[in-house]
């Protein structure tokens, strides 16, 4: 899942990359107007990468589910504030 989303996401920056350079490097003799709006689009594409690139996929762990290891999610517990520490290694 990662390597998708970050795949997904070196693509679009591409894109936003390539229009700008062909907006104000080809488009813009013919057309300025067109130039603008061809980097209007690419301004609007990098938060969209960014979205992309952090989304959750269903198969991906979210920070509060548990990790399997009991000891861990003991400890992750106790800094979220869900339960208090628990003394059962301590003799």
């Amino acid at each position: 899942m990662y390597a998708r989303r970050r795949h997904r996401y070196f693509v679009m920056m591409g894109i936003c990359i390539a229009l700008f350079v062909l907006a104000w490097g080809v488009v813009r003799l013919w057309s300025v107007p067109a130039a603008v709006g061809m980097c209007v689009v690419a301004m609007v594409i990098p938060p969209l990468a960014a979205m992309v690139a952090n989304r959750r996929g269903p198969d991906d762990r979210w920070w509060d589910d548990p990790s399997g290891d009991p000891r861990s999610d003991e400890w992750w517990d106790e800094l979220d504030g869900k339960k208090g520490p628990r003394h059962e290694d301590r003799p």
